[in-house]
């Protein structure tokens, strides 16, 4: 989003942050979200929330409403909730589910390399620029 560098695989991107040495910062989203658009229009345009976006984290936005198919043999029935996931969007929904006990977008967390562990608290829909920028920096903070 906003011509940001983006992974839209958490995998991908957590390799690329351990080799680059940068917190992950997971915005898990959805194509028909209307607030995610919200905060890309309103907070993540501003231009320093844009920069420390670009230059502090490694952004991976996992939609989780994509409707791609997983291959056949990445397809599995879920011990947490018994659904069948077998779409891109159904693997990132149980994923924000079970690692940040949050179903609802949007939804971001920093994280360090384990991947799995905020290093702040986590953030939601807050159209509030500076507190958005005070987020970023104690989760880069929290980083180092």
């Amino acid at each position: 989003p906003n011509d940001l560098p983006c992974f839209n695989n958490y995998e991908e991107g957590l390799a690329y942050a351990k080799e680059v040495g940068k917190p992950i910062m997971l915005d898990f989203t959805g194509w028909g979200c209307v607030n995610c658009r919200k905060m890309e229009e309103n907070v993540w345009k501003d231009e320093a929330v844009h920069q420390r976006l670009r230059d502090n984290v490694v952004l991976i936005s996992l939609y989780v409403d994509e409707r791609t198919d997983l291959p056949k043999d990445e397809q599995y029935v879920s011990e947490i909730t018994g659904r069948k996931i077998k779409n891109i969007g159904n693997k990132w929904s149980e994923f924000q589910e079970v690692n940040f006990k949050e179903v609802s977008q949007p939804l971001y967390v920093i994280l360090g390399h384990d991947g799995f562990t905020p290093l702040v608290e986590k953030n939601a829909y807050n159209l509030d620029i500076q507190d958005y920028v005070d987020w970023l920096d104690r989760g880069v903070a929290a980083f180092k």
